[in-house]
């Protein structure tokens, strides 16, 4: 099959789909991947099929985290409209690109409220399926990530987060869906309220790359939403620079500490917090710079990075303290060492209430409510809560006796017209 991958978003959110893309390579299909431009190498060097989506998802998601930190405010109505807003730079650019991707036989879309895929599905007569690795299926028993748990109690509150959620987006591009369906595909339009109750109705699959050891299956998911484990990338041949090496041989196991792709007003305050931060804990620290653009004059105990491989560089942490994206969640408790997430929007809220709710991790300390005492203070009950690392120890050995990325090519390869 020539299988197309839609995927947006940082860095964190895109990757996944590499190790994922390679994988139904080997297995003997052809796949293209259509993203930002900003992530072309990432793709092409994996021997990927690329094709650009034109957007500076930096800029996106910098302007979405300024309006979020201006309101130091942890409201998840106001999160996903703030970052609906920022992506609603896409509405004439997006449907103009996707046109162009009309010679396929398989479409796996991660597009966020489901957008596009099913529409060109429609007009080629190929099928689809929605891949995603947040929880983003709608069910009655857990709230839309990013909402609270504590309206859970009100009837119908959970299911309609999702509802919420779904309008959010579609409504940002119902006008410009509804324009290339009619206008370009000669489709008829989308209803107002969107594809989702026909999407829910006609089963289309739904594949998600996370661990049920993470997320609990929910009772009322059909058997067309699959968990499937995460799906890690490869661990590349590495070589670690030698100051690296002799850093980690140094002393004791220090503490990671990265933001990945989640961009900061003012880097040199948060990196003065985390100094501050290590020296309360008296710990050591590998800072790992990001797209926060963490850095500078540090002192002794704390190792400046630009890149590591994590699979390589998390198993040697005492603790990993990270903002909360999927794939580095999945990778933190992977690793089987303890993590702490410092949330800065949507399922990074989720991510870190389940691993403070497994008891693997301290409970999140949101990014505008980070302060040095708070970080040291939760640092330390990482690194020497011994119930806490036998747990993270334990989740560790679960997650690396799966195959998240073998089960769902077993998965897609079903995905037959």
């Amino acid at each position: 099959m020539h299988i197309t991958i839609l995927a947006l978003g940082s860095r964190g959110d895109v990757q996944p789909f590499v190790p994922l893309g390679k994988a139904l390579q080997d297995a003997r299909h052809r796949v293209c991947v259509a993203t930002f431009e900003l992530f072309a190498s990432m793709i092409r060097d994996a021997g990927l099929e690329f094709y650009p989506i034109h957007g500076d998802i930096q800029a996106i998601l910098s302007h979405a985290m300024q309006e979020e930190n201006a309101s130091r405010k942890n409201n998840p109505f106001q999160t996903m409209l703030t970052v609906a807003r920022s992506f609603g730079s896409l509405t004439e650019s997006l449907p103009q690109d996707l046109t162009g991707l009309l010679n396929t036989d398989l479409i796996l879309n991660q597009l966020p409220a489901n957008l596009f895929g099913g529409d060109l599905a429609e007009y080629l007569g190929i099928p689809w399926a929605i891949v995603t690795v947040i929880p983003l299926t709608r069910t009655r028993t857990r709230p839309l990530v990013g909402f609270p748990n504590t309206l859970s109690w009100l009837p119908g509150y959970n299911l309609f987060t999702y509802w919420f959620g779904e309008q959010v987006g579609w409504q940002l591009f119902r006008k410009t869906v509804n324009r290339v369906r009619t206008g370009t595909f000669g489709l008829s339009p989308q209803p107002f309220f969107g594809p989702y109750k026909a999407n829910a109705h006609n089963r289309v699959p739904v594949l998600c790359g996370f661990s049920e050891h993470v997320v609990p299956r929910p009772p009322d998911w059909d058997a067309h939403v699959h968990l499937t484990g995460w799906w890690f990338p490869d661990e590349p041949a590495w070589t670690p620079p030698p100051e690296l090496v002799q850093f980690l041989d140094a002393g004791s196991p220090p503490v990671f500490i990265g933001f990945g792709s989640m961009p900061v007003s003012d880097p040199a305050q948060t990196t003065a917090h985390i100094v501050e931060a290590v020296r309360l804990s008296g710990q050591r620290a590998i800072l790992h710079a990001g797209w926060a653009g963490l850095g500078g004059a540090l002192p002794p105990e704390i190792f400046p990075i630009t890149y590591a491989p994590y699979g390589w560089l998390f198993p040697k942490m005492a603790a990993i303290v990270h903002h909360g994206g999927s794939g580095t969640t999945g990778l933190g408790f992977w690793s089987g060492v303890p993590s702490l997430i410092v949330p800065f929007v949507f399922d990074q809220f989720y991510w870190g209430a389940r691993t403070a709710e497994m008891g693997v991790g301290p409970k999140p300390i949101p990014f505008n409510k980070l302060t040095p005492e708070r970080l040291a203070a939760s640092i330390q009950t990482a690194v020497t809560d011994s119930e806490m690392r036998r747990r993270a120890t334990d989740l560790g050995q679960k997650l690396r006796a799966e195959n998240g990325i073998q089960r769902a090519v077993e998965i897609i390869q079903t995905f037959k017209q």
